[in-house]
Parts: C-alpha cells; structure tokens; sequence
C-alpha cells in the first residue's frame, strides 16, 4: 500500500463481507456490522444493486473472503476454550469482530495490529457508524514491512510470557518473503497453546489453466491499485516451513475441505471454486 493511504484492497475486503450478509442464504459468516462499517455510500449501492450484485464471477471471491473469517473464528474460539485470552488481529482492516466480541465475558482482550493510515480511516469509519470502540480493545500500528511485530505488540501492552491467538487475513499474499519469515518467526516463539490462521496464494506453477487466468486477472485488479501480490506457495513446502519453525498442528484447507466443511447442501450453489487461495490453522 501507499505510504500515508489507507488500503484500498481492505475496503474492497469489507465490501464483499457486506454483500454476503445482504445476498446470501444462510450466511456462512454471521456479521451484524459489516454493512454499517463501509459506510452509508457503500451500503446504499449494495442495497440499490449497483455494487456487487449481479456479478457472477464476483460470488466465489466473495465465499472465500466470508469463510476465512468464519474459520478464523472458529478457531479463535477453540483457542478460547483453551485459556487463551490475548487475540491479535494482524491487518485488521475493517474487520469487526472487536466490536462484536463474543468471549468478552471470558476475558478476551483484542489488539487489532495494522498500518496507521489504515488505522486513522478506520476509526473514523467506526465513529462515522456510531460503533463504540470496547475498552478491552487496543490498537498498534504496524508497517510490517519496516518495523517488527513485536515493536508493535509491547507498545500495545501485549504480554508475550501468556499464549496469544492471531488471525491474519488477506495479508500475507501482500508481503515480501523476509516479512512473513519475521513474523512466523515472533508467532512461533509465543507459549505454548498460541496459534494464528491466515490465507495464502498458492503458486501460479500449481494451478490449472483456467485457475491461471483468474489469478492473473486479480493479481492485475490488486496491482492496480498500488497493492500487487507478491508471495505465493506450495501448500507441502509451507507446511514444511511451519513445522521447522516450530509449528505442531498444522490444518491446510483448499477448496474441497472449505467447501465440504462451510458450504455444503446449499441451494444457491455458493461455494469456493479455485484452488487460488487456502485458509491454513497453525499451532504451537
């Protein structure tokens, strides 16, 4: 992203987390803000149908974007139940599960980690909104390509000696290989119990035809606003790289497991349908 600029792929994020609540039946991702965190512009056209409806090829991007939240929370609450109290959003977005904290009563306090600009807009999408910012959640801002996580994390008050839960949606693709090995790096030396989830571009060399164009026609999307991808893998490579970093459960879902698990037996076919992307679950 821009220096100074918010992300303008996160709106696109949020927008889409939006359209599901408004289009699809039954949601896969239940979020009773995600409409009114875009903003009162943004949800007018979606209602009026100038936005995404009626773009077919926009539905299976728009699966994907609502079931890696939906897994992440999944797997928040499986870590919850397990005594984790501290959960870090890495490049929150609009994300808003803060404001909707279903584990409040247990203890959960969250630290929504992301670049300052995308920081200032979002507090003041969250004010425009009159969604009150909860006073267990804490913001630290990040440029993850030039400063560490783990400056970001002390400044915030984040106890790196108790297990922490982390999701990192729609970030890693972004990155450069040295950040995400720093990263991965501070996930890994947590307590044990700590865990994080994020999703990953597979490698263009393990696509199918068509699955090439898609990524070929996103990745000029995303580029084009000044955010281009930049890190792909193969899922058993990564793998590897997780448990030589010290990661011991290791969940990868691709298109068949995500569909099988959030998708099925639906009526209005929604559903993953490239292998572009996988939601991956790892814990120490």
């Amino acid at each position: 992203m821009h220096e100074a600029q918010a992300s303008r792929t996160a709106f696109r994020v949020a927008v889409r987390r939006a359209a599901h609540q408004v289009l699809d039946t039954p949601r896969v991702f239940d979020d009773p803000l995600a409409v009114a965190i875009i903003g009162a512009e943004a949800a007018s056209q979606l209602a009026s149908g100038t936005s995404l409806r009626g773009q077919l090829a926009a539905r299976p991007l728009r699966a994907f974007m609502a079931v890696r939240s939906r897994y992440a929370e999944d797997e928040l609450a499986r870590a919850v139940q397990d005594g984790v109290r501290q959960y870090g959003i890495l490049g929150a977005g609009l994300d808003t599960f803060a404001y909707r904290n279903p584990h409040r009563a247990a203890g959960l306090r969250v630290l929504e980690i992301d670049h300052p600009a995308t920081q200032e807009w979002k507090r003041d999408q969250l004010r425009t909104a009159g969604i009150t910012i909860p006073p267990e959640v804490v913001f630290a801002a990040v440029d993850f390509e030039r400063q560490s996580l783990a400056y970001g994390l002390e400044t915030a008050g984040f106890h790196r000696d108790e297990p922490a839960f982390f999701s990192w949606l729609g970030v890693v693709p972004y990155l450069t290989d040295r950040a995400f090995g720093d990263t991965l790096a501070f996930l890994a030396a947590l307590p044990a119990g700590s865990g994080v989830v994020f999703d990953y571009s597979v490698a263009r060399s393990s696509l199918k035809f068509a699955e090439r164009l898609a990524l070929d026609a996103l990745s000029a999307r995303v580029a084009a606003v000044g955010e281009p991808f930049q890190l792909f893998f193969e899922p058993q490579q990564l793998a590897e790289r997780l448990r030589r970093a010290g990661f011991r459960q290791i969940e990868d879902l691709g298109p068949d497991e995500i569909n099988a698990r959030y998708f099925s037996r639906r009526a209005d076919g929604l559903r993953v349908k490239t292998n572009l992307g996988h939601l991956l679950s790892a814990r120490i």
